[in-house]
């Protein structure tokens, strides 16, 4: 669990991470740099959740081996079963990283939500639905890693 008191925003009491796949761990079906590490190291703090439209097919294998749980989507529905998804997990208690338009409802869902601006770029209905926007999935990841730096960003 991490804990943040962010003055002026709110406290967050985070037991979970959910985070897309394609555009966020992943570009082109292959995960960046640095990501299999990151996810390993805030695997200490909170339970990982990759929730995934699975565009290429293959989440499951570039995640295998790695402290998360896969769940992989219909085509149809996604922005709403990614929200639920959230919802099921008690959003109080969740943090969302996300850069598609389908991403969307469960960074506004979650406690805190994180977009990504990558390679595939980040919806404006995402942006827009964040709390707080990064570069790489590496940098969300060290916002919770290293709390002083969300708080720096989110403080009034």
């Amino acid at each position: 669990m991490i804990e943040i008191d962010i003055p002026g925003f709110r406290t967050l009491n985070l037991e979970h991470l959910v985070l897309d796949f394609n555009g966020t761990l992943a570009v082109d079906g292959r995960l960046l740099d640095g990501v299999a590490q990151g996810l390993c190291e805030i695997a200490n703090e909170l339970h990982l959740h990759v929730v995934t439209g699975n565009t290429y097919g293959d989440a499951r294998e570039h995640l295998r081996g790695l402290p998360v749980e896969v769940i992989c989507l219909q085509a149809e529905g996604q922005a709403i079963a990614k929200s639920a998804y959230v919802r099921m997990l008690g959003k109080n208690r969740v943090a969302a990283v996300g850069n598609g338009r389908n991403d969307a409802p469960m960074l506004e869902q979650a406690a805190l939500g994180i977009a990504i601006l990558g390679t595939e770029g980040l919806a404006t209905d995402t942006l827009n639905a964040a709390d707080v926007t990064v570069r790489h999935a590496v940098d969300a990841m060290g916002l919770l890693l290293h709390p002083k730096r969300l708080i720096a960003t989110l403080r009034s």
